[in-house]
C-alpha cells in the first residue's frame, strides 16, 4: 500500500534494528504489552519501530535507540493493537474514504475493509474504482471488497448499474481489492444460481476471501446451502442461535453494532454463556454515520460495548483485531504488535473504558487525546461522481396519492413494520379508510405513507406503500437518496405536498437527506457524490446529520436513529416487507405482493 514497503522490502532493516546494527525509527518505552497471539497483558513491554513496522517487541529496546529515534513514554499504558473493521460501508457515513479516515483514526481505527456496494449501485464499476484508489492513498489500511450483488436481488428492483463475473475478474486484479463483497443474493446462493457461484469461484480461485450476508431467520436447508455456496463470514445475525450456527459450519460470526444495529449483546452469549471458541467471532460496524463516529466513536465504542456485554478485555480486543487480521489472511501483517507487522498501535491508559490517548499507524503518530494530529488532504472526485439524480419531471403531491381499489370505503393494506435497532422489518397489515378514491394514511395509529422514487433513468417512476414505526406526529416528509442497496430516493412522510416538496429539493441539490413539515424545510444534508455522499470534512457532515437527526424527533419520531432504518427500507435482502420500483417485496418469498390485502370470502 502507498508509503510502506512490504515486510519483503523491509525484512534487513527490521532485523538489524532488532539486533541494534541500526537505531530505531521510534520506540515506545515501558507500556503493557495486549498480546492477542498468547492472550496476555506483559508488563514492562518496550516497541522498537522502523520503515513502519514493528522491528522489536520485549523487556527492553535500549539497544535500538540512535541519535534521532523518536521517544515515546508509555508509561504503564496499555500498547493495543491497532482496532479493525471487518464489515463497513464508508458511503453510509455519508462522507468520502479520506473524511471516513479522518474521523476513525482518533478512535484507534487502523485497519478497515470496506466494501462499497452502494456506489456501485450507482456508479458501477467505475465507482468501485474511484473508492479502491481513494483508499490506497490513505495513512491507515483500507481494503476493499469487490461489490458481489449489483443489483442486490435481480428482478425485485432495478439499480444504476449491474455488476457481474466478469467485472469481479477485473477487480480481483486490483491490488486493494481484498475479496469478494457481502453475497447478499443468498436466495441465488442456495438455487445455485450461475452468477452467484461464479462470481464466489472467481474470488476462491484468487485465494481471497468471500463475505456473507445470510439475513433469514431459517436456519434450515437453505442455510446449509448457502454456507456450501462459498461465503465465509455474515455479519445478519441478530440471535444467538444464528452465531452459534454459523461457527459451528466454519464462518466466521460477525457481530456488529453500528448507529442502528445493536446485534452484538445477543449474539455474544454464543461466547459467555455457551463457551464458543471466541477466535471464530469478528467485531465490526456494518453502518455507522457521521455523527456517531464524530461524537460516540467506531470501533473503540464497539469493543467496549462487549466488554460491557461480559466479554474478557483482551478477548474484546482480540475480535477487533488478530480475528479480523487471520480471517482475511492477513496476519502476517497487521492485527498484533509483534516483529515484521505493520506499526499500528493505540495508547490506552484503561483497558475497560479504552480510552484512545494516542493512535500509531504504519509507525507515524496521526492522533492524540481524540484530536487528529496528521494532515491527509481531502479527496477530489470528478464530474462523473456528480449529478446523479434524475426524476424525469417535477413531481406533484399527486404523484404519491393511493388510489384505492373500485367501490371501496376501507381496505386492508400491507404496512413496513420498523423494528428499532435492527435492520428486518416486519409485515404488518392496517385497515385504512378510503376518501375520493384515495386510501388514507392512519397518522394516529402510526402509519404512514413510503415512496419510492426512481432516481437512475429518470422514467419518472413513483411506488407507493404504508410504513410504521417511525412514530411521527406532525405534517412532515423525510427525503433520502440513500436508499441500500439500488439507491433510488425513499420519501416517509404524513402528508403528499411535503412528500413532493421533499424529493425535489434532493433533485436540486444533487442529493442528500432532507426533513419537510409544512411547506418549510427542517434540515438538509447535501450528498452530490452519487448522492451518497458529501464532500464536506466529516465534522461539518456530522453536525448537518444531527440537525436532520433533530428535525425528525421535531416531527414526532423517538427511533434510535431512525434515519438508518429509513434508508434500508428498500433493501429487498432482508425481510421481511420491502419496497422497491417494482413494487412491494415480500422478502420471505422474494416475490412481489399486492399493497392491498385480498378480501377473504
Amino acid at each position: 500500500m502507498n508509503n510502506l514497503d512490504s515486510w519483503a522490502q523491509s525484512a534487513k532493516t527490521l532485523v538489524d534494528v532488532a539486533m541494534g546494527r541500526k537505531p530505531a525509527d521510534t520506540v515506545i518505552r515501558s507500556g503493557r504489552w495486549v498480546n492477542v497471539h498468547s492472550g496476555e497483558i506483559i508488563p514492562d513491554t518496550s516497541i522498537a519501530i522502523s520503515a513502519g513496522r514493528f522491528a522489536y517487541v520485549g523487556p527492553d529496546a535500549s539497544h535500538t535507540i540512535g541519535q534521532d529515534t523518536q521517544i515515546i513514554e508509555a508509561d504503564g499504558r496499555y500498547l493495543v493493537p491497532g482496532l479493525c473493521d471487518a464489515h463497513m460501508h464508508v458511503e453510509s457515513g455519508m462522507v468520502t474514504v479520506t473524511e471516513f479516515a479522518r474521523a476513525v483514526i482518533p478512535h484507534g481505527t487502523t485497519s478497515m475493509f470496506i466494501d462499497p456496494h452502494e456506489i456501485a449501485n450507482v456508479l458501477g464499476l467505475d465507482g468501485v474504482r474511484l473508492m479502491h484508489d481513494e483508499a490506497m492513498d490513505l495513512p491507515i489500511n483500507v481494503f476493499v471488497q469487490m461489490p458481489s450483488c449489483v443489483p442486490s436481488a435481480p428482478g425485485l428492483e432495478n439499480a444504476g448499474a449491474e455488476l457481474g463475473v466478469a467485472e469481479v475478474q477485473e477487480a480481483l486484479q486490483w491490488p486493494n481489492i481484498i475479496g469478494l463483497g457481502e453475497v447478499m443474493n443468498f436466495p441465488g446462493v442456495a438455487a445455485g444460481d450461475e452468477k452467484m457461484l461464479g462470481e464466489i469461484a472467481a474470488t476462491q480461485l484468487a485465494g481471497k476471501t468471500v463475505g456473507g450476508h445470510y439475513a433469514s431467520p431459517d436456519l434450515g436447508i437453505a442455510f446449509h446451502a448457502y454456507v456450501a455456496g462459498g461465503p465465509s463470514d455474515d455479519h445478519e445475525g441478530t440471535r444467538m442461535e444464528d452465531a452459534m450456527a454459523r461457527v459451528r459450519q466454519g464462518m466466521k460470526a460477525m457481530l456488529r453494532l453500528g448507529s442502528a444495529w445493536y446485534d452484538v449483546a445477543p449474539q455474544i452469549k454464543a461466547i459467555t454463556e455457551k463457551g464458543l471458541d471466541s477466535r471464530h467471532f469478528i467485531l465490526c460496524t456494518d453502518d455507522s454515520h457521521s455523527g456517531t463516529l464524530v461524537n460516540e466513536g467506531h470501533m473503540n465504542r464497539v469493543v467496549r460495548h462487549a466488554i460491557e456485554q461480559g466479554l474478557a478485555p483482551i478477548t474484546a480486543i482480540q475480535m477487533a483485531t488478530i480475528n479480523t487480521a487471520e480471517h482475511f489472511g492477513l496476519e502476517r501483517d497487521l492485527g498484533s504488535i509483534t516483529p515484521g507487522r505493520r506499526a499500528d498501535v493505540i495508547l490506552s491508559s484503561d483497558l475497560v473504558n479504552l480510552p484512545v490517548e494516542q493512535v500509531i499507524a504504519r509507525g507515524v503518530l496521526l492522533a492524540q487525546d481524540g484530536v487528529l494530529t496528521a494532515d491527509i488532504p481531502a479527496a477530489s472526485y470528478p464530474a462523473s461522481a456528480r449529478d446523479t439524480v434524475h426524476l424525469g419531471k417535477q413531481l406533484q403531491a399527486s404523484d404519491f396519492l393511493i388510489q384505492a381499489p373500485a367501490n371501496t370505503q376501507q381496505v386492508k393494506a400491507r404496512v413496513i413494520g420498523v423494528i428499532e435497532n435492527q435492520a428486518p422489518t416486519q409485515a404488518l397489515e392496517a385497515t385504512l379508510n378510503v376518501s375520493d378514491g384515495v386510501v388514507n394514511m392512519d397518522v394516529a395509529s402510526d402509519v404512514c405513507q413510503i415512496a419510492l422514487v426512481e432516481r437512475h433513468r429518470a422514467t419518472g417512476g413513483v411506488t407507493n406503500a404504508f410504513v410504521s414505526g417511525f412514530g411521527y406526529t406532525q405534517a412532515c416528509a423525510v427525503a433520502s437518496t440513500v436508499a441500500h442497496d439500488a439507491h433510488h430516493m425513499i420519501v416517509v412522510g404524513t402528508n403528499h405536498t411535503d412528500m413532493a416538496l421533499a424529493a425535489n429539493r434532493l433533485a436540486e441539490v444533487g442529493g442528500g437527506i432532507t426533513v419537510f413539515s409544512n411547506g418549510e424545510e427542517l434540515a438538509l444534508v447535501e450528498l452530490p457524490i452519487a448522492g451518497l455522499m458529501s464532500d464536506e470534512r466529516s465534522e461539518v457532515v456530522a453536525v448537518k446529520a444531527q440537525a436532520m437527526v433533530d428535525a425528525m424527533a421535531q416531527c414526532g419520531c423517538t427511533l434510535n436513529n431512525a434515519y438508518m432504518q429509513h434508508s434500508l427500507l428498500a433493501l429487498v435482502v432482508i425481510p421481511e416487507l420491502r419496497i422497491s420500483d417494482i413494487g412491494l417485496v415480500d422478502v420471505t418469498r422474494f416475490s412481489k405482493t399486492d399493497l392491498f390485502v385480498a378480501p377473504t370470502t
